[in-house]
């Protein structure tokens, strides 16, 4: 999304892609880097939740100690990358907004400050982590403006990426609360979390779906405004798969038989992998038409 509200038809092919392949380069190390810190941290807690064995095992077969080298020899080669990129542009901003990025999604997991457990602190971290600074140094890789309607879109994306993710502390809710972690689900409840996750999932859908209507309807293809109706469906798919996580919380909220039921709100928890995989790919799709949209001729 960075990169279609960013890029202009005014750079010549070469640098778009050059551009392209350093930003997604420097953005998926440091996404690495956020994922194995968590893995680093979570690897006792983990190692008690049977639906982690594989994750747990490959770590050990690998080896914590060979991990944590690699996830520093990526940090070096990271930070080599964004220095390199930062001096080719002259935009510090874009060091800035990595430094930032980097250090919230390793404090997010390793102790002392261990963000994760911190209620409130967590979703906001992880909505700067994973929604704003990435899809902002992408923007700013290839513009010096704001636009109004990323703005916008941006907002939306915020909304949509803590919407999906509830569903992932929902099924950690029950280990996490075991272990006193208290993430913003566990802080909220889960009837509260699913429906949170709703109305952000929703909320999200409107504000990109209404700078996607808006950049197609005002740009040289008007029609590719019916996409968004592509993203509406998607959204409405895990809409539905959300609504039951929050019937079935209320049922656990109300029943003598809890441990059925949290097994259920697990089991179905568990797919959400799948339902971010739905919603953000959908979003990608557009955005790579909205931005091949402004070269054709």
């Amino acid at each position: 999304m960075g990169l279609a509200w960013g890029a202009s038809p005014s750079l010549s092919f070469s640098e778009i892609i050059i551009l392209m392949v350093l930003s997604f380069t420097i953005i998926n190390l440091s996404s690495a880097i956020g994922a194995q810190a968590n893995t680093i941290s979570d690897h006792e807690l983990d190692s008690r939740d049977y639906r982690k064995k594989e994750l747990v095992q490959a770590l050990d077969s690998f080896g914590l100690n060979r991990l944590k080298k690699v996830l520093v020899f990526e940090l070096v080669i990271t930070l080599a990358l964004v220095v390199v990129f930062m001096l080719t542009k002259a935009k510090p901003g874009l060091l800035l907004t990595w430094a930032v990025g980097i250090s919230l999604g390793c404090l997010y997991s390793f102790p002392p400050l261990r963000i994760k457990s911190r209620s409130w602190l967590a979703p906001v971290t992880l909505i700067l982590v994973l929604a704003v600074f990435p899809v902002l140094f992408a923007y700013f890789t290839f513009s010096t403006e704001f636009n109004n309607v990323f703005l916008l879109a941006l907002a939306g994306l915020a909304s949509t990426v803590y919407g999906v993710i509830i569903p992932t502390e929902i099924r950690d809710y029950f280990g996490d609360k075991a272990m006193g972690i208290e993430t913003m689900t566990v802080h909220l409840g889960l009837v509260k979390a699913s429906l949170l996750s709703i109305t952000l999932l929703s909320l999200g859908g409107v504000l990109i779906g209404t700078a996607f209507l808006i950049t197609f309807a005002y740009g040289k293809y008007p029609l590719l405004s019916l996409l968004v109706f592509a993203m509406a469906v998607t959204d409405v798919i895990v809409l539905r798969k959300l609504k039951k996580l929050y019937v079935l919380s209320k049922e656990y909220e109300n029943s003598s038989n809890q441990d059925s039921i949290a097994e259920e709100i697990v089991s179905l928890s568990a797919n959400n992998p799948k339902w971010i995989m739905l919603v953000t790919q959908t979003y990608s799709l557009i955005s790579i038409v909205m931005l091949v949209s402004k070269f054709l001729h």
